[in-house]
């Protein structure tokens, strides 16, 4: 192949070389892990980045492992990201959620270890979880016996979650601490007003029981009196048994069940089948693993507010 060259003068050389290093630095100060002058914070995915964000405030600088749009549930760790965990001041993760970033963090000598599922309460949620949930599967327990990782569904025990990693990096930083402290109480309150919009926005809910492609939303079925019959279980990207989808058919039936949800990062192509079959809609009721241009809404707040719309609308509140 030929190429023509053509001299460049020397100012625009020396231009196009700043310009570059400026690029290059500005890079570097926003993907860099550690290293950033402020308390550098490396989150395992999104519900724990945005826990990060809002009690560091301007004080942490945070790195998220998993980016927007990917399944975190997938998520392999590179040598790179390695490198970043051992460059921080703290790690804040969901033990059992990632398997490679639970290996990462053992193996890791970072100084400050938060595991979000060790500040809260974790129960054993199987395809289907609150209400009469055994009274309806004659295949109960098809995925059962693994602890649910999903406890930021639940804005009661998120706020517990969150109160503790403000206590934690009130000790790992104790120069901010006052800050963290103010930062922590503020989000607890958003929490908490969010769990009076759910307490108050189902309890008229005519229907009880929501069927999902993906079994996340166990602790908020069971804190709102609901009924969750998942298609999947809690991996989202499992192959349902026929004998499941025909008792999702049953169910939906006989519940008064109108929609299908399915989540933003995971095909909806099963939703969508099952939907077909029993003459259901579809919607999304979105598990908030990461945040993207399909969601609905910007931030954890707006689309667990989303999240309630969708549910009042299937479930036909008054």
């Amino acid at each position: 192949m030929n190429i023509r060259r053509r001299l460049i003068p020397g100012t625009a050389v020396a231009a196009a070389t700043a310009l570059g290093l400026g690029a290059l630095s500005a890079c570097s100060l926003t993907s860099a892990a550690g290293n950033t002058g402020k308390f550098d914070v490396v989150a395992s995915f999104y519900p724990m980045a945005f826990l990060a964000e809002q009690i560091g405030g301007s004080h942490v600088h945070v790195t998220s492992l998993t980016q927007p749009g990917q399944e975190p549930h997938d998520l392999e760790i590179s040598a790179r990201q390695t490198a970043q965990l051992e460059e921080s001041d703290a790690v804040l993760y969901l033990k059992n959620l990632q398997p490679s970033v639970d290996d990462a963090v053992a193996q890791s000598e970072i100084k400050t270890k938060i595991d979000a599922a060790s500040l809260t309460t974790l129960e054993r949620h199987g395809n289907e979880v609150g209400g009469h949930a055994a009274a309806h599967d004659t295949h109960h327990g098809e995925e059962s016996g693994g602890r649910d990782p999903h406890i930021w569904l639940d804005p009661v025990r998120y706020a517990q979650v969150a109160q503790g990693v403000g206590k934690a990096f009130e000790k790992a930083d104790p120069k901010h601490a006052a800050d963290y402290r103010k930062n922590t109480a503020a989000l607890v309150r958003k929490l908490d007003d969010l769990d009076a919009q759910y307490t108050s926005g189902l309890k008229t809910a005519k229907g009880k029981v929501f069927v999902t492609t993906h079994a996340a939303f166990g602790y908020l079925a069971e804190r709102y009196g609901l009924t969750e019959e998942a298609v999947n279980g809690l991996d989202p990207e499992s192959e349902p048994s026929a004998a499941r989808v025909r008792d999702l058919e049953r169910t939906a039936k006989a519940d008064g069940v109108s929609t299908v949800f399915y989540e933003t990062l995971v095909s909806d192509k099963t939703a969508k089948t099952i939907a077909k079959d029993a003459n259901l809609t579809t919607d999304v009721l979105d598990p908030i693993e990461g945040i993207t241009s399909k969601s609905h809404g910007g931030d954890y707040i707006q689309v667990m507010q989303s999240n309630l719309k969708a549910l009042q609308t299937a479930l036909g509140t008054k």
